[in-house]
């Protein structure tokens, strides 16, 4: 079972101006992300606008990206569902498409009591032989995930092995699930890394943030692993204005994507709806944080 550590940017997905899919974009951000030091890709999540895609996009897409990065970093796809039947079913599609693990949210929208969870993701664990990380983020799905309750999926369900804990105070949730599955649950951060340094210090061993500061969360991710805080600390200061801004229910994928345009990496910053669309206003505040963040940390990537 491969190990997933480092930094997993979550692939924004790419559209022409009609709202159609840009594959050639596509290609040109994967081809961008791994030359900036991603460790691994994360597909179809909330930054990828999943939510807007169909099947056969979904298809679409995974197959060019598994096809362009050729097994040289792990793809973890979204796969959860409002239904158990139906997660399990995505799950197995995506394993045979070529997806290295899952990143399963829990059902949201007819919720289930603790018991419940441990059937969703025992289903869905059994079905592959990929990990499956369970996705705790209960600001968007209302569902509450406890650290006892996570210690039990790694220690009761087949595959289930990592959590990214989106649960503010994230380094706490982080300590906590650590603890009470004796070191056996492995810990993504997410939240566009905004406590990536505390996560990490705490012991996750990765983050999934947007696609458009890739270079800035991996000379993060390297300062913390060789025990240089204080360069870790500059640089995720540097780029903290951005993280902010993105961080605005709404307008974040839209942020990210005219971060990419002004980089000349994608062609256009087009979201569906229902996601937002920055307004002249925002992007003029936009515009005045990316003269004020570098385009690249100010110290190795690779460091």
């Amino acid at each position: 079972m491969p190990q997933l550590a480092g930094v997993f940017p979550i692939l924004a997905t790419t559209f022409r101006e009609d709202g159609a899919l840009d594959l050639d974009s596509q290609i040109r951000l994967v081809r961008y992300l791994l030359a900036a030091g991603a460790h691994g890709f994360g597909l179809f999540g909330n930054a990828s606008e999943g939510y807007t895609l169909t099947a056969a996009e979904r298809r679409e897409i995974l197959q060019a990206v598994v096809r362009e990065v050729d097994g040289r970093v792990p793809l973890v796809v979204s796969s959860g569902h409002t239904g158990t039947a139906a997660a399990v079913e995505l799950g197995r599609q995506a394993e045979d498409m070529g997806a290295s693990g899952l990143m399963v949210l829990p059902p949201y929208l007819l919720k289930t009591d603790g018991e419940g969870l441990l059937h969703y993701y025992n289903e869905t664990g059994r079905a592959v032989k990929i990990p499956v990380m369970v996705q705790d983020a209960p600001l968007m799905t209302q569902v509450a995930m406890p650290p006892a309750l996570l210690a039990r999926m790694v220690n009761e369900t087949p595959n289930v092995c990592y959590a990214k804990v989106e649960a503010p105070p994230t380094a706490t949730k982080t300590t906590a699930v650590v603890k009470a599955s004796g070191g056996a649950m492995t810990v993504f951060g997410g939240l566009n890394g905004l406590f990536m340094i505390e996560e990490m210090q705490r012991g996750a061993r990765g983050v999934m943030p947007g696609s458009d500061l890739t270079a800035q969360f991996v000379a993060i991710w390297n300062a913390v692993e060789s025990g240089r805080l204080h360069d870790a600390w500059r640089v995720f200061t540097q780029a903290l204005p951005l993280i902010r801004f993105e961080l605005q229910p709404g307008l974040g994928v839209s942020a990210m994507k005219h971060n990419l345009v002004a980089r000349g990496v994608i062609d256009s910053a087009f979201v569906r709806h229902p996601t937002s669309s920055l307004t002249s206003e925002s992007l003029a505040e936009l515009e005045f944080l990316r003269t004020w963040v570098a385009a690249e940390p100010q110290m190795a990537v690779d460091a």
